[in-house]
């Protein structure tokens, strides 16, 4: 190959070479303009849609502007309301001058001042809630003015509840409505006033209420004597009205409640004075029935702890009782045991869910025996000496305990839970003889009697008792039960008044001493020294009656059962069966050791009161109702002997019987508070 044509092909790959680079080069030119055009595309979205934000951050700003001038016109409103309640309270306060009841109502206008600030304070977060706030105030000013117009009524015939529900639930802070206050404490008043008139067809004590069948007169072998005709007797009282009031104290915890109650009645005595020497008969004296504070201490919301210190019903007997017109006496020596007494009680409360709650209580109460009854000029140093002495002479307290089941079983509406209670009490009383150179009917005793007791002596007996009681309601009926035994239990008016007696078994040669509680007890047993087999001088014992009994009473909500109106006048209709018994252990009755000579009248020839009732109650509204009970009492002799003088015979012949009754009659209007 030539040298011209190698320098050709050297020349031609060199234009080849050039040409591929100023093609590549050219490639590379168009490839960085497209990436240019696209980066400045891109950064131009970039700045769109940097202005669009910028564009929603001042509409927000714009937003957030007017929100504020929102909330400004809110607290203008907020200042306004304000202003709008405080002229509120004022009207309510001049409208509280003209309203009778004023403390009631300003108390009320309070709390109506109260819950339209609490409006005003959600008014912050929603104007809507000043409206509703300012609503309410003129709603609450209004049931001030007009409270007829507020009544709120049932809206379902409420099933029949027990006439003392056990307090299983504790009670509430805050609970307590206010009626009036003071200071800080919450009060409000309650009671009723009843006035009935009934017809006894028989009633030799000339009580007003059914006494047990024990006529004690002047004329020796007639002390059951119930006279020529039976001693029918006709009575109007007013006495059974009863006034109370409920009270709560603040406290800084609000796991504690403080709750109090003070009630009391017309049923004890007349008076006795000058100016009403004749009408002392319509002159009842008031007298305390309750008068307890208690403590509440809220463990959880299952557990609550509590203290009880004051006067209340017992806890032993006073756990049920019937629901029947004749309130004087409420069945007592009939099948109904109970008392009020002072006494300090302890216990708790603890919930088990599905409304299942359980209640024990422990406590100490007043030491007292039974009282002497119906003695004539022994009557009032007797009730005196034994019902406040024999007690306190024995130098310990009472005990008592309750313990009490609460469930439910029906889960309809208007209708409370059931309980089943267990209760008991044990106490002891003590007669003191100081001299036994004293003795009953002014004899004198064996001299070894007064070397054995030089300085006196004493003698004591056991008081005693156990009850089971059930209460059951229904939206068909309620049935309230109970049944009880023990000895001794003339406080709790159960033992046909026997309280005890002296026990002579191998004993001989009794003098009976006069006792620094009454002197000559002998309807109860006297305190006695004797001589035993040993011929030592003792002691001679005493030992309590013992007796037991019960009730059953059933309600039946006639106005349930016949779907009427709830806020009816016909929703009232109740009606109720009642069958009560007390009696004697027959072996006391029976005991020969206990007939002696320093035993005249103990244990008392009655063996047993029983008593039979229907009460049919018609409510008006819910403040009135009226009642109808016919009942029989009926009072039984030990032995089957024909004891009783009931009335004449045709023949002029007293006419006996071992059974005196009382065929009664009782009606009346209670109107409640």
């Amino acid at each position: 190959m030539t040298r011209s044509r190698r320098y050709r092909i050297s020349a031609g790959i060199l234009l080849f070479v050039l040409i591929a680079c100023c093609l590549a080069m050219a490639s590379d030119t168009e490839k960085t303009k497209k990436k240019k055009q696209a980066a400045e595309a891109k950064t131009a979205a970039v700045s769109e849609q940097l202005q669009h934000m910028q564009e929603q951050l001042d509409q927000q700003q714009s937003q957030i502007k007017a929100q504020q001038d929102q909330i400004q016109g809110l607290e203008q409103q907020l200042q306004q309301s304000n202003s709008q309640l405080g002229q509120q309270s004022n009207q309510t306060r001049q409208l509280q001058d003209e309203v009778r009841q004023a403390d009631q109502k300003a108390t009320g206008a309070e709390q109506s001042a109260t819950s339209a600030s609490a409006g005003v304070v959600e008014a912050k977060t929603e104007t809507a809630s000043v409206s509703k706030s300012l609503q309410e105030s003129q709603k609450t000013l209004d049931k001030i003015v007009n409270p007829e117009k507020y009544i709120e009524l049932p809206k379902v015939v409420a099933a029949i509840a027990p006439l003392r529900p056990l307090p299983v639930d504790p009670p509430k802070r805050d609970g307590l409505v206010p009626a009036f206050r003071i200071g800080a404490i919450r009060v409000t008043p309650y009671g009723f006033i009843k006035a009935t008139a009934m017809y006894d067809s028989s009633s030799p004590n000339g009580d007003d209420f059914p006494f047990v069948g024990l006529f004690l007169t002047a004329a020796p072998g007639q002390v059951l004597n119930a006279g020529p005709n039976g001693s029918p007797e006709f009575h109007v009282k007013a006495r059974s009205t009863r006034l109370g009031t409920n009270f709560e104290w603040p406290d800084m915890s609000k796991h504690f409640t403080l709750t109090g109650r003070v009630e009391m009645d017309f049923e004890g005595n007349f008076s006795e004075v000058d100016n009403r020497d004749v009408s002392s008969i319509r002159s009842n004296s008031p007298q305390l029935r309750l008068a307890w504070a208690r403590l509440d201490y809220k463990a959880s919301d299952k557990t609550d702890f509590f203290f009880k210190g004051g006067q209340d019903w017992t806890l032993f007997g006073s756990t049920v009782l019937p629901n029947i017109l004749e309130t004087t006496f409420l069945g007592a020596f009939y099948g109904t045991i109970y008392t009020r007494s002072p006494q300090m009680t302890v216990g708790f409360v603890q919930g088990f869910g599905g409304g299942v709650k359980f209640m024990p209580e422990f406590g100490i109460m007043m030491p007292s025996s039974g009282q002497i009854l119906k003695l004539g000029s022994v009557g009032l140093a007797g009730q005196l000496g034994e019902g406040e002495r024999e007690g306190a002479d024995a130098g310990r307290p009472e005990y008592v305990g309750r313990a009490v089941l609460q469930f439910p079983v029906d889960h309809a509406k208007g209708v409370a839970p059931a309980q089943l209670i267990f209760s008991g009490f044990q106490g002891r009383r003590q007669s003191i003889v100081t001299n036994t150179s004293t003795v009953v009917g002014g004899g004198v005793e064996p001299a070894a009697y007064a070397a054995a007791f030089p300085n006196g002596f004493t003698v004591s007996s056991e008081m005693y008792g156990g009850q089971v009681a059930l209460q059951l309601p229904t939206r068909f009926f309620t049935l309230v039960a109970s049944a009880y035994r023990g000895g001794d239990l003339r406080f709790y008016f159960g033992g046909q008044v026997n309280s005890y007696a002296t026990d002579l078994s191998g004993l001989t040669n009794a003098v009976a001493f006069t006792t620094t509680d009454g002197g000559p007890l002998t309807a109860a047993g006297m305190a006695a020294l004797a001589t035993n087999a040993a011929g030592q001088v003792v002691v001679a014992p005493q030992k309590p009656i013992r007796a037991f009994g019960g009730f059953v009473n059933v309600g039946f909500p006639l106005s349930r059962w016949f779907n009427a109106n709830p806020a009816g006048h016909n929703a009232g209709w109740q009606l109720y069966f009642h069958a009560g018994k007390d009696e004697v252990v027959d072996r006391d009755l029976k005991n020969t050791n206990y007939a002696a000579s320093v035993n005249t009248l103990s244990p008392l020839p009655l063996l047993m009161g029983k008593v039979g009732a229907v009460t049919l109650y018609y409510k008006l509204n819910q403040w009135c109702q009226f009642g109808f009970e016919q009942s029989i009492y009926a009072t039984r002799l030990a032995g089957g002997l024909d004891g009783y003088v009931i009335g004449t015979n045709p023949n002029g012949t007293p006419r006996t019987s071992n059974e005196w009754q009382d065929h009664r009659s009782e009606f009346g209007p209670i109107f409640t508070f």
